[in-house]
């Protein structure tokens, strides 16, 4: 089966389409690549930490109650602030990967650079949980050439840090020779299956800038409901990225929730692990089809066309 063959698949358990939750654990990390001058402010930097005080035992409760078992993105340096935390996770079921030592730009890091990001977040989780990851997300920028490879050879075999189409797809080589060597696979995103887009906000320094107002939650779950609803019929695979210190908060944990009830309510949905969706594609997809994004993007990267 091609990778053309999308719409009203037959997924594993006879299942019309897939779904995989994910969480980023970033602690105040992410702010801090994100906008800088809000180091030293700690009363800012609550809204972040929040994740780590109240935010990932209420996420985990709500996915407990529905029976989901999620992918989780660990920094190698929350593992090493709060290994208490990432053992919970990974000790509930629920798988782990890494996103790198700091949430770092890749854009502005070398080849080299990334991959040492890499290896330091994967050496945190390990020593933390005695397992090494095979997810990764890029926190925000683009890969430098290659570095499909040395997640390869990192014993990464997902990553879900592109965007480009709604269901799984291969990455290139990247001039690898040995034609044996297994395609990394990439789960894409869309910003608005994520709960940043909406709900992110701090006052000074402004977060997002042009303060946006913060929106309805029930027009939020309403838009997540019909997100699901158009994947479910196309039989696709629906990724919803979300952050403990933003999902996890006292009223709107209540979304997450009715939007797991809403999706539990078909008896036809495959609830899934990074991994577990990874490996069943590598198995029954034999490629992407033909001028595929991340095809295009790779050849005019080679030609120098497009930024790196």
């Amino acid at each position: 089966m091609s990778m053309k063959d999308n719409e009203h698949r037959t997924w594993p358990q006879r299942a019309r389409s897939a779904v995989v939750v994910t969480v980023d654990f970033n602690d105040d990390l992410g702010i801090l690549t994100q906008e800088p001058r809000i180091a030293g402010r700690e009363k800012s930097l609550s809204v972040w930490r929040y994740g780590a005080k109240r935010g990932v035992d209420r996420v985990l409760d709500a996915l407990d109650e529905a029976g989901v078992r999620s992918s989780w993105f660990v920094p190698g340096q929350v593992a090493r602030t709060h290994p208490a935390l990432v053992r919970d996770i990974a000790s509930c079921g629920h798988e782990l990967g890494t996103s790198g030592d700091r949430c770092e730009n890749f854009d502005t890091l070398t080849l080299a650079e990334q991959q040492h990001a890499l290896a330091a977040g994967l050496d945190a989780l390990a020593s933390v949980t005695d397992h090494r990851a095979q997810g990764f997300r890029s926190f925000c920028g683009n890969w430098a050439p290659g570095f499909a490879n040395v997640l390869r050879d990192a014993g990464i075999t997902w990553s879900s840090s592109w965007r480009g189409d709604d269901l799984p797809y291969f990455h290139l080589n990247d001039g690898a020779t040995d034609a044996q060597v297994s395609p990394l696979v990439e789960l894409p995103l869309h910003y608005e299956l994520e709960d940043e887009p909406y709900f992110v906000y701090n006052l000074s320094p402004p977060v997002p800038v042009g303060q946006p107002r913060i929106p309805s939650y029930r027009e939020v779950l309403s838009n997540w409901k019909q997100d699901f609803a158009a994947f479910h019929r196309f039989g696709l695979c629906f990724v919803l990225r979300l952050h403990p210190e933003i999902i996890g908060t006292a009223g709107r944990i209540d979304v997450l929730r009715e939007l797991l009830a809403d999706i539990r309510s078909h008896d036809d949905v495959w609830f899934a692990t990074g991994a577990e969706v990874a490996d069943w594609w590598r198995q029954s997809v034999t490629g992407n089809e033909p001028g595929h994004p991340v095809e295009v993007f790779a050849r005019y990267r080679q030609t120098g066309q497009v930024a790196a």
